[in-house]
């Protein structure tokens, strides 16, 4: 049986230095390519703007939750991640950065005000946010859209989390050689949580209930959503789920 290649959506990469027109400029160019634009940030590329630029953009929550951090590492991920988000909401929105307001959906697993982040107010656009290692990814959409970067883990932690996946998918890992298990848990894991934070519940929600797949092309993704991979450096995998 022939397998189809990887379906990859490149994402563009984010240079926070760029001025704020041309930065709304490139959000309107991609905003043209639906269903869902996506953003690269290289936290390491980007670490001297985005210290510049959190004083100015970011609320003092985010700049709590920044200094909170005990590793550099996460911290400089954390930052570059959020003041990218922001940056890019404001561009879509017409607005600064510092002005866009985040809130939270209701939970749909309990109710609480902690489900999916959005934009306050009624129209705003839905977005996602990953990071991992030194990358972060941001998704934008007119419907609801999830996204998710993961670093490759260990075999030590791959075997340990696996058995908390589908039951197909702990399989399909099960089957690999130990060389091929890291990317393909990262392929799967990338896959569920994007449709996870998509439907807003998280890890709230049991992994093992939905199939996304560990292979190289995503499954078919669950009712009423589509699942991409996204092209990502090596040492990574990542993927959106778009609600369609």
């Amino acid at each position: 049986m022939t397998v189809s290649p990887p379906i990859l959506q490149a994402p563009t990469v984010l240079d926070l230095t760029t001025p704020s027109d041309a930065l709304r400029r490139s959000v309107e160019r991609a905003d043209g390519f639906p269903p869902a634009s996506l953003w690269l940030v290289d936290a390491v590329a980007q670490e001297a703007a985005a210290d510049r630029l959190a004083a100015q953009v970011l609320d003092d929550e985010e700049r709590r939750r920044a200094e909170a951090f005990r590793l550099d590492r996460d911290r400089r991920c954390y930052t570059a991640a959020h003041v990218a988000l922001r940056l890019l909401l404001g561009a879509r929105l017409g607005t600064t950065a510092r002005a866009v307001r985040m809130d939270r959906e209701t939970c749909p697993t309990c109710g609480g005000p902690h489900g999916r982040p959005a934009v306050a107010g009624a129209g705003g656009p839905h977005f996602s946010l990953s990071h991992s290692g030194d990358l972060a990814l941001i998704a934008i959409a007119d419907t609801p859209v999830g996204t998710d970067v993961e670093q490759f883990h260990s075999l030590e932690t791959v075997t340990d989390v696996a058995v908390s996946l589908h039951p197909s998918e702990t399989e399909e890992l099960a089957a690999l050689p130990d060389r091929d298990r890291p990317a393909a848990f990262a392929r799967a894991w990338s896959r569920k949580e994007s449709y996870l934070k998509g439907i807003g519940t998280g890890l709230s929600r049991d992994p093992s209930l939905d199939y996304v797949g560990a292979g190289p092309v995503p499954a078919p993704g669950p009712d009423g959503w589509t699942l991409t991979d996204v092209a990502v450096p090596d040492g990574y995998a990542a993927a959106v789920a778009l609600r369609r």
